[in-house]
């Protein structure tokens, strides 16, 4: 009988999570009335919440719309740092039918009671509090060197405005994007912005990159999958750049934040500190850079409309 010498085997790769796929209405029609006194159905963003459990332990109760549940429950758990990696993670279940989340670890998450014991109330809708300790971890951030350009701003700024959305049809919600230059790589929606960042971090995690191209190291062994670098990317909000924003950005190793709305004091104060570039208000061709402006390529001739360069009607 042939067999393989244990010493002669090939180690296998770490096993991402295996994720459900739970779905529900992000939407529900309810009847108004409108300024003309007609009843009328409208839709409405729909908001439910999901308790997680790691480890059969409860942890949190998020409201969120819903749309991709398992990737918000692994991103809170990233962007919260109560997991290194997704590897550390065996399975993520979601039940709508009691609206919970199941969480398996691999091999439990260490101190556990004391690292989600201190909890700092947030600006955010959608989510009322994060474990505190975030601020902490500024100091050891490190952002990669990255630029965008005003050509690729406005490119960014349009895609969303073509993105077909839940908010063009319900309004009352949140988007985030992420972007590589112009490429829109992933779109999410929830009731709250901390939601759908945390969702982002999530399909960051669940899409990870190798060492080598074909998946095999220079040794022979399996090429160990990283996570996706955030080094070439954009992210993009539709709401305020608050500190916790500007953090999770960070930590995502995203060096670049676009938001259609303003920025808060610690969040602008944040920034400044970690030299992330820091964008608000864009819209159409407008914008203000609060922080990081070196990252920022400026093409002042761009924000002129092309009928107003070429001499013509605005």
């Amino acid at each position: 009988m042939n067999r393989s010498s244990p010493s002669l085997q090939t180690p296998s790769l770490p096993v991402l999570p295996r994720l459900t796929q739970a779905q529900a209405p992000l939407t529900h029609h309810v009847e108004v009335v409108n300024e003309r006194g007609e009843a009328e159905q409208v839709q409405i963003p729909a908001e439910r919440p999901l308790t997680i459990y790691v480890d059969k332990r409860e942890l949190v109760t998020l409201m969120t719309l819903g749309a991709q549940p398992e990737l918000l429950v692994l991103g809170y758990l990233r962007n919260q740092r109560l997991i290194e990696s997704v590897f550390d993670i065996e399975s993520i279940t979601v039940d709508w039918e009691v609206n919970a989340a199941a969480v398996h670890t691999r091999h439990g998450i260490a101190r556990i009671e004391e690292r989600t014991a201190s909890k700092v109330v947030t600006t955010g809708c959608g989510q009322g509090s994060v474990f505190g300790g975030l601020m902490d971890e500024v100091d050891r951030i490190a952002l990669p060197d990255a630029q965008l350009t005003q050509a690729q701003l406005y490119g960014i700024v349009n895609a969303i405005r073509l993105k077909e959305s839940t908010y063009k049809s319900a309004g009352s919600v949140h988007g985030c994007a992420l972007f590589q230059g112009e490429e829109l790589l992933t779109f999410v929606e929830d009731v709250g912005r901390h939601n759908a960042i945390d969702t982002i971090a999530g399909w960051m995690w669940m899409n990870p990159e190798t060492a080598a191209a074909d998946g095999v190291a220079a040794d022979n062994a399996p090429a160990t999958p990283t996570p996706m670098s955030g080094a070439d990317k954009v992210f993009y909000t539709t709401g305020r750049l608050t500190s916790e924003m500007v953090i999770k950005s960070a930590q995502m190793g995203v060096p670049i934040v676009v938001s259609r709305s303003g920025m808060t004091q610690m969040g602008h104060a944040v920034a400044q500190q970690l030299g992330l570039c820091a964008i608000g208000r864009a819209t159409n061709r407008r914008f203000v850079c609060y922080s990081g402006a070196q990252r920022l390529v400026l093409q002042p001739e761009l924000a002129v409309a092309p009928a107003a360069r070429a001499g013509g009607d605005v």
